[in-house]
């Protein structure tokens, strides 16, 4: 544990980091997707000589440009603040690995802002010719973007063999490339790329929405039904896509998948199975309400409406990167790094010698204290001060090892698991937390418990303080 504990009660920090990064797949995504769809939509608008639709596209460019440029960048420097802080050692090895990767991003997403802005604001004062290759320039840099963040974000799902067998070794960047054309790249960056092109017809629709149908019918379904059409690819492709992206991932981490899906039948709803089902019915949701009022009745399409059909986009996206998540439990980087911090080649050193031992945040006057209540075994139980200083010792064992993905009170409440349990119930499951077996039913799930058996006994004595019941 080498960084103070971000502990954000109640939510927890890693809701923090879901509630940030869901809006901003939604944002960045439509920067990519909206790229691609103002050239093409300004290329029609100029081969048809529609001054009307014309017109449409620069007052829909000025809400792009707004919108991706102002939200985007504000999440995404959110998202860098909540990991850095709900987990600095996953971030700092992203950073220390993928250096090289970074600075490509950022690269492109300067040129990104840069084509963007100059876009929109040589509306009427360039050749329409010009100003549609900048659009264009605009839509390759967009999606360079997605095409680098990908590479780095199914990393943390499927490193490969190659970069985890030199993984500890200081040899990581000399494989960069293996690492980032891993083995779920090419199906993720298809799955992303599609989502990016429907949610360019999503936010065209809630801009089409805003046309009179009164005083502009036919433009008002021109439009709707030509940006309904971008979204027929992910209908039509994304089973494909998925289909591909789940046979990349390693069996393990297909287990958690199909262990899912297969408790529907008894009833027993997994989040990865209420993720699952949560995609589906906003898919189809979003299917139905793009077809019967978009498409089939255009002139009669609100604003309402297309709010609604974002909010089901954004429930899809939600679905999915939160099955991505969960696919890669108990690790944050597969076979590398659980989600706690702790690496897979420390285990064995904590369990030996201490998880608190070289722990720049243990007090020194605490681990003398610690030092010799090890030192009298089993007698030390009778000391005066046994349960004070096994509290302290226990209550930093559970902020460097539990807060990662449990709260005390609230998400995924750890008062609320423990409750009624006796010192001896919340022990056995420290015990098969620690041995870490593979027929341990929290194997899937949760990373193993190191530290010395006195470390151990110390987390237990401070469970206890959350499975009693509060005082009156």
């Amino acid at each position: 544990m080498n960084y103070p504990v971000w502990e954000v009660p109640f939510i927890g920090s890693q809701l923090v980091i879901a509630i940030i990064a869901i809006f901003h797949v939604l944002v960045s995504h439509f920067a990519v997707g909206g790229g691609f769809y103002l050239p093409m939509a300004e290329m029609l608008a100029r081969r048809r000589g529609d001054l009307a639709w014309r017109a449409v596209v620069k007052k829909h460019s000025k809400f792009f440009l707004v919108f991706t440029a102002v939200f985007g960048t504000i999440t995404g420097v959110g998202i860098w603040f909540s990991i850095g802080l709900a987990n600095p050692e996953a971030t700092s090895t992203l950073i220390h690995y993928f250096v090289f990767g970074w600075a490509m991003e950022w690269v492109v997403f300067l040129v990104e802002l840069t084509t963007i802005a100059v876009y929109y604001y040589t509306w009427d004062r360039i050749p329409d010719s010009l100003h549609i290759k900048i659009g264009w320039a605009y839509a390759i840099a967009s999606w360079l973007t997605l095409v680098i963040i990908n590479g780095i974000l199914c990393f943390m799902l499927t490193p490969g063999d190659t970069w985890v067998g030199v993984a500890g070794s200081g040899h990581e960047t000399h494989v960069f490339w293996n690492a980032f054309f891993n083995p779920t790249y090419w199906p993720g960056l298809l799955i992303r790329t599609l989502f990016c092109l429907c949610i360019a017809g999503c936010f065209a629709l809630l801009t089409a929405s805003r046309i009179d149908g009164d005083k502009q019918p036919e433009l008002k379904a021109d439009i709707i039904r030509w940006s309904v059409r971008w979204l027929i690819p992910l209908f039509v492709l994304l089973p494909f896509a998925g289909a591909w992206y789940v046979w990349q991932v390693p069996a393990v981490q297909r287990h958690i998948l199909e262990l899912g899906f297969s408790t529907i039948g008894p009833g027993a709803f997994t989040v990865v199975t209420r993720m699952g089902l949560m995609f589906v019915l906003s898919f189809a949701t979003l299917l139905a309400i793009v077809y019967l009022l978009a498409y089939r009745n255009p002139r009669d399409f609100k604003l309402g409406s297309a709010i609604v059909i974002i909010l089901l986009m954004q429930a899809a996206i939600a679905s999915t990167e939160m099955t991505r998540e969960m696919l890669r439990k108990p690790f944050v980087i597969a076979r590398h790094m659980f989600s706690n911090g702790v690496r897979l080649t420390q285990v064995a050193g904590y369990n030996a010698q201490g998880y608190l031992a070289q722990s720049p945040w243990v007090k020194a006057s605490d681990r003398q204290a610690w030092a010799a209540l090890d030192a009298q075994g089993a007698a030390a139980t009778n000391a005066p001060d046994y349960q004070a200083q096994s509290f302290v010792r226990g209550q930093l064992m559970f902020r460097g090892q539990c807060l990662a993905c449990h709260t005390v009170d609230g998400y995924r409440a750890m008062r609320g698991f423990l409750a009624g349990r006796d010192h001896k119930g919340v022990g056995n499951i420290l015990t098969m937390l620690h041995d870490y077996k593979d027929d341990s039913p929290y194997h899937a799930f949760m990373p193993p418990l190191v530290g010395t058996p006195a470390e151990i006994t110390a987390l237990n004595v401070y469970l206890d303080s959350l499975a009693a019941p509060p005082q009156k």
